[in-house]
């Protein structure tokens, strides 16, 4: 018996009406005030688009543009690389994969606040875990100023976001790894493939479907990244380590230039859009190639 469209819409009506007014008409608003000269009180000019011309001249923006895809791209590459590694890892030692599971999911479920006080204590110049430990292994040329040189800054957040959720991505690549017939691996290693010519040529491209669903969910953070870099650096030192949720922030609130600050969530917002649903386009394609 076919369901009447009227009662299928009066299930689906609160849940549109919950999105509408907290996701459509907030973005709706700030791509309205996006084109204004709204300080974030009092009455709104429309400028048109001279706030987007305003970020293709601003030194700043534009580093920080920079920044974010960089950022991206660093954390997307070795978190899902790491993730998948401790994926096979865990896939293939049964006797200690629950015990794995929870320690790697675990950083994950910490805070922000959390997290950026014990890797702040990790990174101190002044006794910090990681110089201290660089020391002890005689690597004590390799000792920096880690959250505090510009060359090294950047890198060093995206290195914590890669420590926070690589358990995400492992749990990702397990669930579909674990998936995968017995059969399939038996018949491999009949035909003469090694542990490695087995994972290439069989369980990669069988990996297919967890490779799109944790590669779009890592950019789409990394993208959308901001509560790390302000807890770690607030953007810096300078403007090195300064992305673009940060960016917003403090054209929003600091500055009191909240039309520019829309501008830029404008732009992120395109960022998040075109480069996920591209990616993805192409893992798609990937998967039905199979």
């Amino acid at each position: 018996m076919k369901m009447r469209w009227p009662i299928a819409l009066s299930f689906m009506l609160p849940a549109l009406a919950l999105y509408g007014l907290f996701v459509l008409l907030p973005a709706a608003r700030g791509l309205y005030y996006s084109l204004t000269d709204f300080s974030g009180a009092g009455a709104a000019r429309f400028v048109g688009l001279a706030n987007y011309s305003r970020i293709l001249a601003d030194p700043n923006a534009l580093v920080s543009i920079r920044n974010t895809l960089l950022y991206a791209g660093v954390v997307t590459v070795l978190q899902t690389v790491l993730g998948l590694l401790l994926a096979l890892w865990m896939g293939n030692a049964a006797s200690v994969r629950n015990f794995s599971r929870v320690a790697l999911f675990a950083p994950s479920m910490l805070s922000g606040v959390v997290i950026s006080f014990i890797w702040t204590y990790v990174y101190s110049p002044l006794g910090g875990l990681l110089n201290t430990a660089l020391e002890a292994l005689g690597l004590g040329n390799l000792k920096a100023v880690w959250l505090g040189d510009p060359a090294t800054a950047l890198l060093s957040v995206a290195a914590v976001q890669v420590w926070t959720f690589t358990g995400q991505t492992a749990a990702i690549y397990l669930a579909n790894y674990l998936n995968i017939s017995q059969e399939v691996r038996e018949s491999a290693t009949l035909d003469g493939a090694g542990f490695w010519q087995r994972f290439a040529y069989v369980e990669w491209p069988l990996l297919a479907p967890a490779t799109t669903v944790s590669v779009t969910l890592t950019l789409i953070g990394a993208l959308r990244v901001f509560d790390l870099p302000f807890l770690l650096t607030r953007g810096g030192p300078g403007n090195a380590s300064e992305v673009l949720g940060i960016s917003i922030f403090r054209a929003a609130f600091s500055e009191q230039r909240f039309g520019y600050g829309a501008a830029l969530a404008a732009v992120l917002t395109v960022f998040v859009v075109f480069v996920s649903v591209g990616l993805t386009r192409i893992l798609r394609s990937r998967e039905a190639a199979l």
